[in-house]
């Protein structure tokens, strides 16, 4: 029997799509957030041959192959097999969330997760945590290289659950020989996130302790999303930070915002949020204010020594921060309704904290009175 004709077998290569070459990519926590946008870039790219969706319940995204269970279960295990990377993004960082439950969720769900990564023979899990992690110190330079020392403590809201996550992280490769662990550090993360950090912003005033020297650096959801590919395709491995180029000092943000700044003591400042975190009328705690006192921008030079570039800018991100957060209202942390921020009026809101600090002060004068 004679062979097609040469024109006759192109024709039916050209009509036969050649499957994509790239790896098999799962993505925890796929169905909302981070993981649902990293999960469409990815059955979008050409480059990736399978996207493999865990999560509690079913995103939206058809092309993937979707299994639906928590992180915690062993048995992710068999539902990883024949994945070549994992990223993991199921993470519970909500504000309002019981700390002690939040962190269980966290450092188990990450300890399965590269656990039975490295039974299903995956050879690579992308973690996403913070640049929070070096921490936020008046002596930190200005940028942190991406190798500088992870100074952070676990007193701002849910640092501590990060901090652990690297350190599993860091310890895995060493328990499972043959799998790697990049982790992907963002900046003030902005885009459909709620944090102590973007409510800042939703306050008439800006909190400034005084002495202080606040630097902000910020990354777009979409930024990050890029980033994570990045890493799922092997670009980039390792440790690194991921953000806009530069950072904004304090005065260029009030410039930029409009929003003037409240200046207060910083014996009052601390004093007063610890005091209202503990009596529970705020969800953050006073280790959250350092962030906004001490610079903790970094340098995000191994993703461009990769190719890669931010699509946007500090001052880009800032504005789009800003239209996500108009009509919020929040003081010392703890969002507002509509009434109460209404009741409370907008001079009662700036000096909320200044208000806390008098109350202890007056009850300390009655006190030395008796």
């Amino acid at each position: 029997m004679s062979s097609p004709d040469p024109q006759v077998r192109a024709a039916r290569n050209r009509s036969t799509p050649t499957p994509p070459r790239g790896p098999v990519v799962a993505v925890t926590g796929a169905a909302s957030g981070v993981g649902d946008l990293l999960t469409r870039r990815l059955a979008a790219s050409g480059e990736i041959k399978q996207v493999v969706a865990i999560d509690e319940r079913r995103g939206e995204v058809s092309e993937a192959q979707w299994h639906i269970l928590d992180v915690r279960d062993p048995a992710i295990a068999e539902k990883l097999r024949g994945a070549d990377v994992v990223v993991h993004l199921a993470l519970d960082l909500d504000l309002e969330r019981d700390a002690a439950a939040r962190t269980a969720y966290n450092v188990r769900g990450t300890q399965t997760v590269l656990t039975a990564a490295a039974a299903a023979g995956v050879h690579r899990v992308v973690l996403c945590t913070s640049a929070m992690v070096y921490g936020a110190l008046p002596d930190n330079d200005i940028p942190l290289s991406e190798d500088a020392e992870l100074r952070a403590t676990a007193e701002a809201t849910g640092v501590g659950d990060l901090l652990e996550i690297e350190r599993l992280g860091r310890r895995a490769p060493r328990a499972h020989p043959g799998l790697n662990v990049t982790v992907v550090r963002p900046a003030v993360l902005v885009g459909g996130t709620d944090t102590a950090l973007t409510r800042y912003f939703e306050s008439p005033r800006l909190l400034v302790v005084a002495g202080s020297r606040p630097t902000w650096q910020f990354c777009h959801v979409d930024d990050l999303v890029s980033a994570l590919e990045y890493a799922a395709l092997e670009k980039v491995d390792g440790e690194f930070a991921v953000g806009c180029d530069g950072w904004l000092e304090q005065e260029e943000i009030e410039e930029l915002s409009g929003i003037r700044r409240m200046e207060l003591p910083s014996a009052v400042a601390l004093g007063a949020a610890a005091r209202l975190h503990r009596i529970g009328l705020t969800p953050s705690p006073a280790g959250d204010l350092a962030y906004t006192m001490h610079p903790w921008v970094v340098s995000v030079s191994r993703l461009h020594d990769a190719g890669w570039r931010p699509r946007w800018t500090n001052e880009e991100v800032l504005g789009a921060l800003l239209e996500e957060v108009e009509g919020r209202h929040t003081v010392a942390g703890r969002r507002l309704g509509r009434k109460d921020a209404t009741a409370a009026g907008a001079a009662g809101a700036t000096v909320a904290l200044l208000g806390a600090a008098a109350v202890v002060r007056r009850a300390r004068k009655a006190r030395r009175r008796l």
